[in-house]
């Protein structure tokens, strides 16, 4: 298959939201590497969110449409890899660790804004981006979305209220199913119990809080947790660290 930008592999698209943003994207021509320099953001897909934090970056292949949420303040760099280049393989949607090396590398190819493969260098430059791609590490953050439609109207209501004390039984007479039908539907399509659902999408918004500037003990209680130990535990089960961390 031809490239469709001549000789350009990789182009790039640096830009820092100071307010939420919600942008749809949908390329053939063009393979989505979305990562965020300083804050997060999240990439929806119609079977998963994925949660990107300054570590993460998620791999889209050319085709997959998807939509981009800046919680801000973020700095964001895409890039975007040529359908067609050389050792690349379009593969799945992919969370993936970036590691010191890559976030270096693609914070320089942001810098050069474009890798021209008929200059020896960017072409070097981008064999190793390739590489690195391929060797990076898949990560555990993606949030399954269940295909059932009253399983997604649940789904709706705990993430605009993810801190909320209603019961996970309420909720489901509110989105019109019963509980033993919402946990049967829900652990089919997504695979994850519903109540560790919920509990992930509670993490997934303390992450943010925290990063920025909440404390510890204000985000533990702003999604849903009597205690700050327990808060702590959670958050060390689901991302691998204390909270503390972050800050």
């Amino acid at each position: 298959m031809g490239l469709q930008d001549g000789p350009v592999w990789v182009r790039t698209y640096p830009v820092t939201f100071l307010h939420d943003v919600t942008l749809r994207h949908y390329d053939e021509r063009w393979h989505h590497l979305t990562f965020a320099a300083s804050g997060h953001l999240e990439v929806v897909t119609d079977d998963a969110r994925r949660l990107v934090p300054a570590d993460r970056a998620v791999w889209m292949p050319a085709g997959v449409a998807h939509t981009n949420i800046m919680r801000a303040p973020v700095s964001m760099r895409s890039l975007f890899v040529a359908v067609g280049a050389p050792g690349v393989t379009p593969g799945r949607v992919r969370t993936i660790a970036v590691s010191p090396l890559l976030r270096e590398l693609i914070q320089h190819i942001t810098r050069i804004g474009a890798l021209d493969s008929s200059i020896a260098e960017q072409a070097r430059l981008a064999g190793v981006l390739f590489d690195l791609l391929a060797a990076a590490t898949d990560v555990g953050l993606d949030l399954p979305s269940p295909r059932d439609k009253r399983a997604r109207r649940f789904a709706d209501l705990v993430t605009r209220a993810p801190g909320g004390d209603a019961s996970i039984a309420a909720l489901a007479r509110t989105a019109g199913v019963s509980l033993r039908t919402l946990e049967r539907v829900f652990l089919a399509d997504t695979g994850v119990a519903v109540g560790a659902w919920r509990r992930r999408v509670r993490l997934f918004r303390a992450l943010h809080l925290l990063e920025a500037g909440g404390s510890v003990t204000e985000v533990a209680l702003e999604v849903g947790y009597d205690s700050t130990s327990a808060f702590c535990q959670a958050f060390r089960r689901q991302f691998g660290h204390s909270p503390k961390r972050r800050r």
